[in-house]
């Protein structure tokens, strides 16, 4: 095997929606957007599915079409870009639920695909998708008489529990949507978190059903280890990798391990990304190329034969650390070339 193994336990991902779903009092969606947060919509879809999910969100139309092919058409798959120009057709067809974000994509979706099932989402003040108060008060009235299968926002900073903004968004979604009897959504996994203020009648837990932060008590859902190709000698003051950016300070031993930037391996790890043999960490030395990093194995006993980067002493998140970023970017970065092992339902 010249390339990395991602192994994905899909059992991990239904026992977090399990355990989030527990939290709460109301339906548990699952978001599986960036395929999957890079675990394969597929697979993650078929599990779910399996263990009593329906009700699905992906981020545009397109991502839809193969869940639907594999479910058929019992799930309620819906789509947070909305009803964009030239998805009219793909809509029709999949029986998709557009969350339409704006009061041009309420009227193209009316005129376009009337008596169609559509949901509304709001802006509560992250100032990203949805409508505003003032455009949700002048066409409530007519959205509303269409029947919407629900209404939804999302959280800004869900994730600091803490933050004003939490209360201040909750706060204007009662606002908008107080007694007109349509099911409300407001939570994704931090929201579940905040507790059962945020819940209303549906959450949609994303990156949590993942293993990653900020669902901490998650299990992890996949392991990460790359092959060594080679390993050599190196003497102290030689340099390794590109622009010489690393520097022996003793005599060391280097293995070179098949991964790199092409592989979703962000290049700021570079000099920064610790791997794992059993136990033992491993410091990367120089830079992430594009297919190749080099690691420092001069302590280790024997040579080995693979070194694992996301494993059961280094989650996701601590490797996203590492990196000065968060685990959906890692997660929905995993490259086409890994060697997949899925398990599980």
């Amino acid at each position: 095997m010249s390339t990395g193994r991602l192994t994905i336990d899909l059992d991990a991902v239904v026992a977090n929606w399990r355990a989030l779903d527990a939290m709460t009092n109301c339906k548990t969606a699952a978001v599986i957007k960036a395929n999957g947060y890079g675990l394969g919509s597929v697979n993650v879809a078929k599990a779910l599915f399996k263990a009593g999910v329906r009700q699905f969100f992906v981020a545009v139309t397109e991502e839809a079409a193969p869940i639907r092919a594999e479910l058929g058409p019992r799930p309620e798959i819906h789509v947070f870009s909305g009803h964009m120009k030239g998805d009219t057709d793909t809509i029709r067809e999949l029986n998709l639920t557009p969350m339409l974000n704006s009061v041009e994509q309420v009227t193209h979706h009316f005129e376009t695909l009337p008596g169609h099932p559509f949901g509304i989402q709001l802006d509560t003040g992250m100032n990203r998708l949805g409508l505003e108060m003032q455009e949700w008060a002048a066409i409530a009235g007519l959205a509303l008489e269409q029947n919407p299968t629900l209404v939804m926002s999302h959280l800004a900073c869900a994730d600091e529990p803490d933050h004003p903004m939490n209360p201040h968004q909750l706060a204007n979604f009662h606002m908008m949507t107080d007694g007109i009897g349509v099911p409300r959504s407001l939570s994704a996994t931090g929201g579940i978190l905040l507790g059962p203020d945020y819940h209303f009648d549906l959450t949609r837990p994303g990156i949590g059903l993942y293993g990653a932060e900020p669902f901490a008590q998650g299990t992890p859902a996949i392991e990460l280890e790359f092959p060594v190709v080679q390993i050599r000698d190196v003497a102290q003051g030689e340099v390794v990798g590109y622009g010489n950016s690393w520097q022996a300070e003793r005599p060391s031993r280097i293995a070179t391990i098949s991964g790199g930037y092409a592989d979703g391996i962000i290049r700021s790890l570079s000099d920064r990304a610790i791997f794992y043999h059993g136990k033992t960490p491993c410091k990367l030395v120089g830079r992430v190329s594009m297919d190749l990093m080099t690691v420092d194995v001069t302590d280790l006993p024997d040579d080995p034969k693979a070194l694992s980067l996301i494993c059961a002493e280094q989650s996701v998140d601590d490797v996203a650390r590492r990196a000065g970023t968060i685990g959906y970017e890692l997660l929905t970065q995993l490259g086409g070339r890994y060697t997949r092992r899925t398990y599980g339902k």
